[in-house]
């Protein structure tokens, strides 16, 4: 049985992942469609590449798979 801590923790959702699964991960974390997850992730990285690029890198190494 999962206590509540698992189910609000952030994870790497690999059912639904294109790339590493971190869109994916946030967008059920915040309950938002993944679609937009993506697309705000795609314009942030191309208005800051190099902290955006960062950022995803350590949320895909660092996040635990689900």
């Amino acid at each position: 049985m999962k206590n509540s801590y698992d189910l609000n923790r952030l994870y790497k959702e690999t059912l639904h992942k294109k790339v590493s699964g971190v869109c994916a991960g946030i967008a059920r974390y915040f309950n938002v469609q993944l679609w937009l997850v993506r697309l705000l992730t795609v314009i942030a990285f191309f208005m800051f590449p190099v902290p955006v690029a960062i950022g995803y890198f350590l949320a895909a190494v660092l996040l635990p798979s689900r």
